[in-house]
């Protein structure tokens, strides 16, 4: 399956190695890490070499509101592709330089995508569940953006920074509880916690 998604063949990796000493190197010179889905890619890169989790990280995926920029997708090669570019996606090098290539262009604010990622790395994230919301919210929430945890049994979606954070929580407490006596876990994560699988500063907030 992944031959076909990628053309790579265990031919061309056989007898092929990762200097880890080199990435060693090149992680710790590094004031950020970004990755288009950081969520997929952290936890596989942590496991394989833990240098990758004394680093901050942003995501250019979840990071930047590719919808509210007029963009009908947040795939990187949709959002090279909407600009005219065209190139070999899958691999390694050639993904990285698309990526800054679509993060070099301004955002509606005037901005970089980079800038805005660089800032946002500042920001504590927050990983907001809807404890024990309601079933007739399903949809509601769906629309919202937030994603079903089969094994916690919660609807769950994660915001950066503290203006974001109160404004849902307030849209929680009026359209999903109807002002019902509920509860929110709230998971703060800083850069070196967030799109990891390790747990930020979790409490628990009564509406």
């Amino acid at each position: 399956a992944i031959t076909a998604i990628t053309g790579i063949a265990d031919s061309m990796v056989r007898g092929q190695r990762i200097d880890d000493a080199r990435v060693n190197e090149l992680v710790q010179a590094a004031d950020l890490v970004l990755a288009h889905n950081a969520g997929f890619d952290r936890p596989f890169v942590e496991a394989r070499l833990p240098v990758f989790a004394t680093r901050a990280w942003n995501c250019s995926f979840a990071g930047i509101d590719w919808k509210s920029e007029g963009r009908g997708s947040a795939k990187l090669e949709f959002l090279a592709h909407e600009r005219g570019w065209f190139y070999d996606a899958h691999r390694a090098l050639v993904d990285c330089h698309a990526l800054l290539q679509v993060l070099a262009e301004p955002l509606k604010n005037g901005e970089s995508g980079l800038y805005q990622l660089m800032q946002g790395a500042r920001q504590t994230r927050y990983k907001v569940r809807a404890i024990g919301a309601p079933f007739e919210a399903k949809e509601s929430l769906k629309q919202r953006g937030y994603r079903w945890d089969n094994h916690q049994r919660v609807w769950w979606t994660s915001l950066a920074g503290d203006d974001v954070l109160q404004a849902e929580v307030e849209w929680l407490r009026v359209a999903v509880y109807g002002c019902r006596k509920a509860s929110l876990q709230i998971e703060a994560q800083t850069a070196h916690e967030q799109f990891s699988m390790r747990a930020g500063d979790v409490r628990e907030v009564p509406l």
